[in-house]
């Protein structure tokens, strides 16, 4: 007989959903300059799209500012392209190989747009949630179908995996409410 599902791998699955989210959350900025605002920010090189810390140095000169190096001179149009479409309502000013970019005052407007952000990263992370439980749930209904489990266990096992799921979305709600009152904060 087979144990039906495996609730340590979905837990791991779940819990990488909830990191995956932390990460997005983190690079939204609230006040002080971090060099993770740029975090979600791609650039097409060399034929694919990268992470913009892969092309260049970020570091913070100021408060409200952020230093963009980039290493190769052919790439400073594609990393001020990449920052532009971002949608972080960043600004980039082109100084020879370094981009200089100075953070707007985050007005009303502009903090309401971030927790608009925020809420799209929540509702990524709990889409990822509801695939590991449907992958779970499909399990279960496998190793019912098959005669690996009976009924009985097959429900409990779902339970668990339902339960599992609940927790981990509100943990994502939970986390979600923190970061905007952080944002909204005055």
């Amino acid at each position: 007989m087979s144990e039906g599902v495996d609730l340590q791998d979905l837990k791991r699955r779940m819990d990488g959903a909830i990191n995956a989210f932390k990460h997005d959350i983190a690079s939204l900025r609230t006040g002080r300059a971090s060099a993770n605002v740029l975090d979600p920010v791609t650039v097409e090189a060399y034929g694919s799209r990268v992470p913009l810390n892969q092309v260049a140095n970020i570091t913070v000169p100021e408060p409200r500012m952020l230093s963009v190096s980039v290493w190769d001179k052919q790439m400073v149009g594609a990393v001020d392209r990449g920052i532009r479409e971002s949608n972080l309502g960043l600004n980039p000013i082109i100084d020879g190989q370094n981009l200089r970019i100075p953070l707007p005052e985050l007005n009303e407007e502009r903090r309401k747009s971030l927790v608009k952000v925020a809420h799209d990263y929540a509702e990524k992370a709990k889409v990822a949630i509801r695939h590991v439980r449907r992958d779970g749930m499909d399990d279960l209904k496998k190793a019912e179908k098959d005669g690996d489990i009976g009924k009985d266990e097959a429900r409990v096992q779902s339970e668990k995996v339902q339960k599992m799921t609940d927790d981990t979305i509100s943990e994502v709600d939970r986390l979600l409410g923190e970061k905007e009152k952080e944002i909204m904060q005055v």
